[in-house]
Formats: C-alpha cells, sequence, structure tokens
C-alpha cells in the first residue's frame, strides 16, 4: 500500500503567463520559484510546503464564466487569519464570496483569478 504524506502542488492551466504572473505574484504576493526549463511557459509559487504551478495553455477554458460555485474545481489555502484576509481583499479590490461561519468547521473565503480559477481561503473560525 502507498503511504500518503502530503500534496506537492496543483496545477493549474492560465491563458496568458504574463498576466496569471502578474495576479500571483503581485496581488496574491506568493513566492515565485525557480521552474526548471521545461518547453511550455509557466510559473511555480511556494505555498507553505506545497506549491503552485501555473502552466499556459491559450486554448485553456476554465469550467465557470459566472459567479463562484464552490461545488466546481477549486483549490484552498490555509490562512493565518480570516478578518486579515478579508481586510487585504477589500484593499487590493478583489471581488470574494465569504462564509465566515461555515459548515465546514472552519471560516471560508472565496474569489476568482484572472483565469476563473476558484481559489477559497479558509482559517480558524473568528480569526
Amino acid at each position: 500500500m502507498m503511504e500518503y504524506l502530503n500534496i506537492h502542488h496543483v496545477s493549474i492551466a492560465v491563458r496568458d503567463l504574463t498576466r496569471a504572473k502578474q495576479f500571483y505574484s503581485e496581488v496574491l504576493q506568493l513566492q515565485e520559484l525557480t521552474r526548471p526549463p521545461f518547453q511550455s511557459k509557466g510559473a511555480w509559487y511556494a505555498i507553505g510546503d506545497q506549491q503552485l504551478h501555473l502552466i499556459e495553455c491559450p486554448d485553456g477554458e476554465a469550467l465557470r464564466e459566472g459567479p463562484i460555485n464552490s461545488q466546481d474545481s477549486h483549490f484552498a489555502v490555509w490562512v493565518k487569519s480570516y478578518r486579515d484576509t478579508i481586510a487585504w481583499l477589500e484593499q487590493a479590490g478583489i471581488p470574494y464570496e465569504a462564509r465566515p461561519e461555515s459548515v465546514a468547521g472552519f471560516s471560508q473565503i472565496y474569489i476568482l483569478d484572472v483565469d476563473h480559477h476558484i481559489i477559497e481561503f479558509d482559517a480558524a473560525y473568528h480569526s
């Protein structure tokens, strides 16, 4: 039987790498990592001990064009403070959907990136 340790990375397709990097590097302020010289264009980011990989795919299609639907594909990042994250998103002008008392057992905040990928930020209740 395999022994699972953790998720190493999540990869998502982006239509325009320059635009996506501006969002993830400058808006979300993730730390960019050195990426091997693959034939494809992309960027790697650190999120704690895990990674987010962006791969440029100009013809890629997200499954959504409308409002955030948490039942659709998404990735989640645990954040230190729900209140600080809300304040930061508001200051950055990023629309979000907040669920401060989620039945999940922790607070949830959902946003869309520039390619309409859903990103979930999770935090302890009342943090």
